[in-house]
């Protein structure tokens, strides 16, 4: 087993960012043993620190973007690669922006960053979660698989529309295929795109300078390509990136079709997932209480407990055992987050759904309404952290500064984000929104009152 890894020294590097357009200075600096990667936004009073972790992920739209409280860090994912393209465990990215730089759009500067600044071995042994089953998800237009492996094997397929430039490459990761293979690799866009961007407030920063712009069946860039599939291996670079926010490095082969962002974190998250169910079989199969010490209630309100808590991810069988809503009005798939006071969750919206049937006949659309019912399940989810809560049922009340922005339809993946503003008694408030592709299409102040289960 090999040791983990830091950095032997600090560098630094000064640019703008791609999506804000901010000038920005980076600095790597070194970090102890078990670390991990984490940005630090030295422009801010107290110099907040922000986990690389999928945990901390809260958009996923043409970018990773990291949040912690009102702590923001966008477009992560080219650092992030950099670190895991070379073995670092355990750094520090100081920013004294919202964004690292751009630099040439790919991830070679970061990478020189760190062979100015060096690796050093540490004592701690790194751990390598190996894959123990399959994985399979699909997000839109993207599908992956991971399969067990025992490295990082990256397989993966890029299109554009109407299959323009379709590229097939495949790589198993280490150093030399890192730096050689990937790590030059530019961003890229398609050119009908450009204005669409610009408008929803992204690409401030982009230029010839630091992206590839496909027009048709050119390619617009201020130097030839540097790969003749320059774009799939774009894409991988972007997935293992995205792969480094489960903290740990992992061994599988990941296949990818199309991927965006948002698969690349929700396959870290089933990652991850996976990586925790021996803890959680463990605990569910743990040893019985002393005959006649707890009621069949007692029991299933400490696994309740047990269940809600910082830090945890739910799939939908551990939500079934928290809320009592089942098909076809249960609005939440996943829990991705709970941290105090602020929960995010996940529902994919299938054409499956029965209230497409009749809204609307071929017009599909998720009804507004659902949306402020899965806002009041997931409050209702983060109400349970509390002891006293264990057991009760949440009942959606009111809703107040609702607003709808855009119609969710099949094929999304509504991200549920919902802050607890108030919990006094049998009564809790909290502001929520609904987010596709980190686009908010709906939002609302929601008020629900706690009951219990046997009422």
């Amino acid at each position: 087993m090999l040791n983990q890894q830091t950095l032997a020294g600090q560098a630094s590097f000064s640019g703008i960012g791609l999506h804000s357009g901010n000038k920005v200075k980076m600095t790597f600096l070194p970090a102890p043993p078990s670390h991990g990667i984490r940005f630090r936004r030295v422009d801010l009073d107290g110099q907040p620190e922000v986990d690389a972790s999928v945990e901390n992920v809260s958009e996923t739209n043409r970018s990773t973007t990291l949040s912690k409280g009102s702590v923001k860090l966008h477009t992560v994912e080219h650092v992030l690669a950099a670190f895991s393209g070379f073995g670092i465990d355990n750094a520090v990215v100081e920013l004294d922006a919202n964004e690292p730089p751009i630099a040439d759009g790919s991830s070679d500067q970061f990478c020189q960053m760190i062979e100015e600044a060096g690796v050093a071995a540490q004592d701690e042994q790194r751990e390598v979660y190996l894959l123990e089953a399959p994985i399979e998800l699909q997000s839109g237009e993207t599908q992956m698989m991971a399969f067990p492996h025992d490295r990082l094997k990256i397989t993966c397929t890029s299109a554009g529309e109407n299959g323009r430039f379709t590229q097939l490459f495949s790589v198993e990761l280490n150093p030399d295929t890192w730096r050689e293979d990937i790590s030059k690799a530019r961003t890229f866009c398609y050119y009908e795109e450009i204005e669409h961007l610009y408008k929803n407030g992204m690409i401030k920063g982009g230029s010839l300078e630091n992206a590839v712009v496909i027009r048709d069946d050119a390619v617009l860039t201020n130097e030839p390509l540097r790969y003749t599939n320059e774009f799939v291996r774009h894409k991988i670079l972007d997935i293992i990136g995205d792969l480094a926010l489960m903290g740990r490095p992992v061994g599988a082969h990941i296949v990818a079709v199309r991927p965006s962002h948002t698969a690349n974190c929700e396959m870290s998250r089933r990652i991850l997932s996976q990586m925790r169910k021996p803890k959680e079989a463990a605990e569910t199969f743990a040893p019985p209480p002393e005959k006649g010490r707890f009621t069949k209630v007692a029991v299933e309100e400490k696994a309740r407990e047990s269940i809600v808590q910082d830090g945890a991810i739910l799939d939908v069988n551990q939500i079934m055992k928290v809320l009592p809503h089942r098909f076809p009005f249960l609005m939440v798939d996943r829990v991705t987050t709970i941290e105090g006071s602020h929960i995010v969750a996940q529902k994919n919206i299938s054409i499956n759904e029965p209230y497409f049937e009749g809204h609307f006949p071929n017009h599909p659309i998720m009804p507004g309404v659902l949306q402020l019912e899965a806002i009041a399940q997931v409050a209702g989810i983060l109400m349970l952290k509390k002891a006293e809560n264990i057991g009760k049922l949440a009942y959606f009340m009111a809703a107040e500064n609702v607003k709808w922005r855009k119609p969710v339809i099949p094929g999304d993946v509504l991200t549920i984000d919902v802050e607890l503003t108030k919990s006094r008694g049998k009564i809790g408030k909290a502001i929520g929104k609904c987010l596709v592709d980190g686009e908010e299409v709906s939002e609302a102040l929601v008020t629900f009152m706690l009951i219990d289960a046997e009422d």
